[in-house]
């Protein structure tokens, strides 16, 4: 072997590098089993290579001794004969008269029709009037307190700007918009309901026979149980009385 292949050798171990590997081929190891035969005080004698250096290459060369695989011999496989047991013959089953199932009825469910919810009679200029103040809505910003992003104890409620030192009551930019006249819809629809309905707040079942069905629709107070909501649920139906917040 040349000596460029010995030093590659040495330089596989690891703590060897090319310097360390060069300094041991002078000193006398110029083989793997030279180095291998070394004890721990020859290569500390080596400049450069301490006492650990040495243990570790030493420990390295050891491990790979016993790292060699032996030859295992494999064991020769086995030929198993299976015997075929004879099985009984079975004996014809006599056959049992089939058992008449029970008759199930079948009932069908009748899915409920979804009834159209009731609308009111309105004139060709409500229900434009009724269109144009859903696109006012649609652009419509939300109107914002004053300074409530600036501290936790303001509310977002609308509240008008008021102070000499108020820069959203100047008008002043990057202020939220303010409420005002051009912000409004149209005069004839004001106050009515989406569907075009005046509202009416109804406490009883009296108080339903005083609504016209054809323009106006109750609204159950907040104050009334449950026991005279439906009630007034049910005398509503019979009436063809549009409930604003009240399935029926």
């Amino acid at each position: 072997m040349t000596k460029a292949d010995i030093i590659k050798e040495f330089t596989l171990l690891k703590g060897v590098g090319e310097a360390k590997a060069e300094l041991l081929y002078k000193n006398g190891f110029n083989s793997l089993d030279k180095l291998k035969n070394a004890s721990v005080k020859d290569l500390v004698k080596v400049k450069g290579i301490t006492k650990k250096n040495a243990e570790d290459i030493l420990n390295q060369l050891k491990v790979e001794k016993q790292d060699k695989p032996k030859a295992v011999a494999k064991p020769k496989k086995v030929k198993k004969v299976e015997t075929k047991e004879k099985k009984p013959k079975k004996e014809p089953e006599e056959e049992k008269p089939a058992e008449e199932e029970p008759e199930v009825e079948i009932v069908e469910e009748k899915e409920e029709k979804y009834k159209v919810k009731k609308k009111p009679e309105l004139s060709k200029t409500q229900k434009e009037k009724l269109a144009v103040r859903k696109q006012i809505k649609n652009r419509t910003p939300e109107f914002l307190r004053e300074e409530w992003f600036r501290y936790k104890r303001v509310p977002k409620n609308w509240r008008r700007p008021d102070g000499i030192t108020s820069k959203m009551r100047i008008n002043l930019k990057y202020r939220p918009s303010k409420v005002r006249v051009g912000f409004g819809g149209p005069k004839e629809v004001r106050g009515l309901h989406p569907s075009g309905f005046e509202e009416v707040i109804v406490h009883n079942t009296s108080d339903l026979e005083k609504i016209d069905p054809k323009r106006q629709a109750a609204r159950i107070g907040s104050t009334v149980g449950t026991k005279k909501r439906l009630d007034i649920a049910k005398k509503a139906e019979e009436l063809e009385i549009r409930l604003l917040n009240m399935r029926v």
